[in-house]
């Protein structure tokens, strides 16, 4: 995993703007701690920040390849999880490689298929090529989204990166926010629209697709890949069979690494499949112990109470897959007036405010594991493609004409100065109903497949980016690379086309992958109900961010307050949070996190000198 940025310029010689050219790559270095390297030509820089995780020595960046006359350049941030399948075809061309990275093979592939190799990539990718005939660059993203791609497009020129910091380090991008920034913020955070980087005129190349940006016909989109409606055939038994396969595939791909590996393990069903996938494949190839990790807060279950969308805590659980697997368990515990002090990093990381507590922990949990490892393998994505949240499951939700993990835009017009952002509630429901129109149906679906079939276009499209774009920056923050096995790509077509009545099997939240995992994981951990990520329940966050967001309010030079209602926060404060009646953007973010998260929006303003236009 890396940090990847360029820009082309075909009316500059970009080797007079070498201070801004290593302001953009400094960006970059906690995304690639390990080895950096610049491609410059007059019209065209291309700048890499490097993560080693496979073929130290051969997989160095920018690299630079030719075929006949023409070379090719290509900085890359991923990990292709069919590179040896990839290579031997290439051999049979062929074609000859120095080394075994990923890297040579995606570039040789290029050369050879041009746009059509992504067709054939299995993996998690953001990379640009360089063609130095025709002076064209290509960039394209992987299938579900996983790593990050920005840009931002001028006469004659374009400046990409991996995160909006890299963009923002050269001056003609200005960190100005418009009244589209501010719904995305307001409205819809700590989610966004795909495509959307929130400054203004910078984009986010979406999941699936590519861009070509070349000197006569500037920038052009193209979409290689979506989600098709197509019958399935498959009993369920077969389909039980084949998504215990898919499962176990993916998991032990993504296993491959040079440096150590590690596994996340809370005791849910998704993380204990990986851990359990991980744990025989490390005996069977006598790797030795797998090491698991988990993550809880000093005297968090003194303070926890059981409710709908938390029914346990997670310890139980993790002891006995961790007994069964024989790994070696580490708890990282976090200290709770840390999470609130890391807000800001958070912020930093991502580049925008986001999921609060959610973020910092996600951040000190990944920096406590880097401390021995490089690469962890995690269990997102399974809920978005498997039906395994709540609003799959509550017919009130389900079929209610809105995002489902954010009913109501009240809350969040209340705590607006009045008069600002009046048509949000256009501007949200045109984007859901884009959403719900370009999800693919067959004429033999029911009312409820259709809609199973929108919700996973919501999920997958919606939901799952906030939580991709949550773990690839809290992650890399500290230059550790997580790989996400219900991302591939084979699994979650597969999952479009299951019936409802299959997916949901026995009517549990992801029934379907229970059953597959019958006899392979402890019933316990097959049987337990879905219990979201842990947060805290201790009431020092609580206090610490409530103070924090009083000194904001006090600070009459604050950035928040030409954009807040005063008192409708202060309301929430006084309240320690009750006055929410509901959670305001999926299970996990209630009052605590609400005002974190306004303590976000203001240390973004104040950090990245945000400008309203």
């Amino acid at each position: 995993m890396c940090g990847i940025a360029g820009w082309i310029d075909y009316n500059r010689n970009l080797r007079d703007y070498e201070s801004t050219i290593n302001k953009m790559t400094k960006t970059l270095v906690r995304r690639g701690p390990d080895d950096q390297g610049v491609f410059l030509k007059k019209n065209v820089c291309l700048m890499h920040r490097r993560l080693i995780v496979i073929d130290p020595e051969n997989g160095r960046q920018p690299m630079t390849l030719e075929k006949g006359n023409t070379s090719y350049t290509i900085v890359y941030n991923g990990e292709l999880y069919n590179t040896n399948e990839l290579r031997d075809e290439l051999l049979t061309f062929g074609y000859c490689f120095r080394g075994h990275s990923d890297t040579e093979v995606l570039l040789t592939a290029f050369i050879h298929w041009g746009e059509s190799c992504l067709e054939k990539l299995n993996g998690i990718y953001a990379f640009g090529v360089w063609d130095g005939t025709s002076e064209t660059l290509f960039l394209a993203r992987d299938r579900m989204g996983v790593k990050p791609l920005f840009f931002y497009t001028y006469p004659d020129g374009i400046i990409f990166g991996s995160e909006i910091k890299t963009l923002l380090a050269n001056p003609l991008v200005k960190p100005w926010v418009d009244n589209d920034g501010l719904k995305e913020i307001f409205l819809l955070g700590p989610g966004r629209t795909s495509g959307k980087g929130i400054i203004k005129d910078v984009s986010e190349l979406k999941p699936g697709e590519f861009l070509t940006f070349e000197k006569k016909t500037g920038c052009k989109i193209k979409k290689y890949w979506s989600l098709k409606a197509c019958e399935h055939t498959d009993d369920v038994r077969t389909t039980v069979e084949k998504t215990r396969f898919l499962i176990t595939d993916a998991v032990e791909r993504q296993l491959v690494s040079d440096v150590p590996l590690c596994c996340f393990l809370s005791g849910g069903l998704d993380s204990s499949i990986i851990s359990k996938i991980a744990s025989e494949k490390y005996l069977s190839d006598n790797k030795g112990v797998l090491h698991t990790y988990s993550v809880n807060y000093i005297d968090n279950q003194q303070y926890f109470v059981k409710n709908i969308f938390q029914p346990n805590s997670d310890e139980e659980y993790i002891q006995i897959m961790a007994n069964d697997i024989g790994s070696q368990h580490h708890e990282v515990l976090l200290d709770n007036e840390d999470l609130e002090k890391h807000l800001s990093d958070a912020v930093l990381a991502r580049d925008l405010p986001g999921m609060a507590d959610v973020d910092s922990s996600l951040l000190l949990f990944c920096k406590e594991i880097k401390k021995k490892f490089t690469v962890a393998v995690s269990g997102e994505c399974a809920d978005e493609i498997f039906g395994g949240y709540p609003w799959y499951h509550n017919k009130d939700i389900l079929f209610k004409d809105t995002f489902p993990w954010s009913q109501s835009l009240d809350l969040r017009r209340n705590i607006l100065k009045p008069g600002l952002l009046t048509d949000g509630e256009e501007y949200v429901k045109q984007l859901y109903s884009d959403t719900i129109n370009n999800t693919d149906t067959l004429p033999s679906d029911g009312e409820l497949e259709v809609r199973m079939r929108q919700m996973f276009m919501l999920n997958l499209y919606w939901f799952m980016q906030t939580l991709l774009d949550r773990k690839d920056r809290m992650s890399m923050f500290s230059g550790l690379e997580v790989r996400i096995p219900f991302c591939d790509h084979r699994l979650v077509e597969y999952a479009y086309n299951m019936p409802w009545d299959i997916k949901s099997l026995y009517g549990r939240e992801k029934g379907i992958v229970r059953e597959a995992m019958k006899g392979i994981l402890p019933d316990e951990i097959i049987w337990r109900k879905k219990s979201p990520y842990p947060k805290t329940h201790n009431p020092k966050y609580l206090n610490a961010v409530k103070s924090s967001l009083q000194k904001i309010l006090n600070d009459f030079d604050s950035p928040l307050l030409q954009l807040i209602n005063r008192q409708k926060v202060q309301e929430i404060i006084d309240s320690d949070g009750k006055a929410l009646s509901m959670p305001w953007y999926g299970q996990l973010m209630t009052g605590a996190q609400l005002m974190a998260y306004l303590i976000q929006v203001d240390i973004w303003m104040r950090t990245y000198k945000i400008e309203i236009i």
